[in-house]
Formats: structure tokens, sequence, C-alpha cells
């Protein structure tokens, strides 16, 4: 299991227009930022990859900090799976899996 961490500044432009009020990051910013956390982990590009699930929990507000935990299946016919799970604190607000070439 791989690790990355993500943090949200409380400034984050993303925040005052999903809910004034109410701020929020948005489900595919999230999902962008882990992706791309997760390639530059794996330090290769994930170009190919697709996206094969992701499931939002709980969410994700200006000023936290998301830890990301991942890992990759064994190499079939040139495509790995990556799961991911992203967690802020004890909660769990983003889960999924892609699938990438090897």
């Amino acid at each position: 299991m791989s690790h990355a961490v993500l943090h949200f500044a409380p400034e984050h432009p993303a925040g005052p227009g999903h809910f004034p009020g109410n701020a929020i990051i948005p489900g595919a910013l999230l999902l962008a930022a882990t992706v791309q956390l997760i390639a530059s982990g794996l330090d290769r590009p994930l170009g190919t990859s697709t996206v094969k699930s992701a499931k939002f929990f709980h969410p994700v507000r200006p000023g936290d900090t998301v830890e990301i935990e991942y890992s990759l299946s064994a190499q079939q016919a040139g495509r790995q799976e990556i799961r991911f799970q992203c967690a802020v604190g004890q909660t769990k607000v983003l889960a999924g899996a892609m699938d990438a070439a090897a």
C-alpha cells in the first residue's frame, strides 16, 4: 500500500462557488488531484488510464488534508488495476479503482 497527502488551502478558489457559506471541494477536482498524485507517486504518466469506479462518501472542504492510500494489482496483458481510498482524518471521503497501462 502506497501513501500520498493532498492539502486544499483554506482559500482554495474552487471553494466559494461550491456552495456559498458552506464551501466544499468539487468531487471532480478531488478525483483529478488524486489521480495526479498517484501518477506522481508511481513516477509514470497515467494518460491511458480509465477510472472504473469512484464513490464519494463525505465532502472535502477548503483547509482539509486528504490522506490517499493506493495499491496496484499484478500486471495482466500489459494493464494494472489501481485501487485507492481517501480520508480526511478518520472519515472516508472517496474510494475507487482505475485501469492503467503497466
